[in-house]
């Protein structure tokens, strides 16, 4: 999930439009509004935010301040014009990236996920994995060859293998594919995504490298040849 923060609706709305196109949940947010989310959200929320977009408004430098004190996440900031000395600003104020507007979203999650591997210490996939994933909408890869599943179920290989080693629950991958306040889907549809997802895995590698535990939640192992 996304957090995209501006002044102007157009810009927010338009951004999670887009972001929706691509089967990523995200959320737009004013400048007070976020504030005010980022002060009573809970460990659960944050953990389910994969990068904040931040436009251009006042109090933009304050907030990535504020961000980075409870999350990991990339933040990326949205510029209107190219100007060194903003650029500059921006990156000593802790922001992981400047894009220039306009940019697609597609760009946005290539950017984000580079941004895990560099500046949080998430590792890429050993050589030895035989599955792969993108993270930028392309298809997951199996041995090399393509694994063509439904979107949601790529959505949750993707975010069990960013986790990998570390157990999640389904209260954490709902947030994480369909949005912290979704509300015509239920919590319930995650095990039905999951349980489809382990069996195509097994069929195609002969085992499931994912260990479920009822009531904990889910852990991805690995795949290994």
């Amino acid at each position: 999930m996304y957090i995209v923060v501006d002044e102007r609706q157009m810009v927010t709305s338009g951004y999670v439009a887009s972001f929706k196109r691509e089967g990523v949940s995200s959320l737009g947010l004013f400048s007070g509004e976020f504030h005010e989310w980022l002060e009573t959200a809970t460990e659960t929320d944050l953990d389910a935010i994969e990068g904040f977009l931040l436009g251009d408004f006042d109090e933009r430098l304050r907030c990535a301040e504020s961000i980075r004190r409870c999350s990991k996440a990339p933040i990326i900031a949205l510029s209107d014009v190219r100007s060194l000395e903003e650029t500059l600003e921006l990156f000593t104020a802790k922001f992981d990236d400047v894009v220039r507007k306009p940019v697609h979203v597609r760009e946005i999650l290539a950017r984000s996920e580079a941004i895990w591997r560099r500046v949080n210490g998430h590792k890429p996939q050993a050589n030895t994995d035989r599955i792969q994933v993108f993270y930028d909408g392309r298809d997951a890869e199996i041995d090399g060859v393509a694994f063509n599943i439904p979107r949601r179920e790529l959505q949750i290989l993707e975010y069990l293998v960013r986790n990998q080693g570390r157990r999640v629950n389904k209260t954490q991958i709902y947030n994480a594919i369909y949005g912290l306040y979704k509300e015509d889907v239920e919590e319930s549809v995650i095990e039905g995504h999951v349980s489809k997802l382990r069996k195509k895995l097994r069929q195609r590698l002969g085992y499931d490298p994912i260990n479920a535990k009822r009531f904990l939640g889910y852990s991805y192992v690995g795949a290994h040849a």
